[in-house]
């Protein structure tokens, strides 16, 4: 079994960021410690910066991701913020489980904000992936709300079946508590791609706002 420390994830996250056709690395820098892994630099657009912290996200061992990529958009893609807003309103038009006359649109100095109230968490997520690669975007902030329309004990039993159902995850050692819309892990993931996979399973169980992830990581 590979040793991972500081300067092998260091490497595993540089070669993950190589290995995505989008990335230049030269734009990208990698630092780590304890396993915490810092991006820094600048790229020409928010769907690379986005691609970097994905490309970190995916390396096994990484603890937490610091996102300080900065984005510089070249001259060809600078829009004013009404175009951007229009762009963003067609981009949730397109998308047929989006509620659109529920979610709010905000644009200033090219950042967007959305805001609202949303059934279930996917569509929160869905909301922001529609507009995060439009031209002319520096950044996206989701104040979407979810609203829950079932019980706690349906959100429970939702979210034991979602992970019993994933293949990567050893649901056994995953204990689910739901506070409310709140849910709560704890428990024991190989990896911090696992843990994220557990966090994706919860999220799409409907009602749900919010996550508290307190899975540990263990490699043995």
């Amino acid at each position: 079994m590979k040793t991972i420390n500081d300067a092998s994830l260091q490497e595993d996250v540089m070669d993950e960021i190589e290995w995505r056709t989008s990335l230049k690395p030269a734009e990208i820098g990698v630092s780590v410690k304890d396993g915490v892994v810092t991006l820094s630099g600048s790229v020409d657009s928010y769907s690379k910066k986005r691609s970097a912290e994905l490309a970190a996200e995916k390396v096994v061992g990484v603890k937490a991701i610091v996102d300080d990529i900065e984005v510089k958009l070249p001259g060809t893609s600078i829009r004013d913020d009404e175009a951007i807003a229009r762009a963003a309103y067609d981009a949730l038009l397109w998308h047929a489980s989006l509620p659109d006359e529920k979610i709010k649109i905000i644009v200033d100095d090219g950042w967007i904000k959305l805001e609202g109230e949303v059934e279930w968490s996917f569509q929160k997520r869905k909301a922001e992936e529609s507009v995060e690669n439009l031209t002319g975007v520096y950044g996206v902030v989701n104040a979407i709300k979810v609203k829950p329309q079932v019980s706690v004990e349906d959100i429970n039993r939702r979210i034991q079946s979602a992970l019993a159902r994933q293949a990567s995850l050893d649901a056994k050692n995953i204990h689910v508590d739901v506070d409310g819309s709140k849910v709560i892990l704890t428990g024991k993931v190989r990896s911090y791609v696992e843990k994220k996979d557990a966090e994706n399973a919860v999220w799409i169980a409907p009602g749900v706002t919010a996550i508290d992830d307190q899975l540990e990581i263990s490699y043995t």
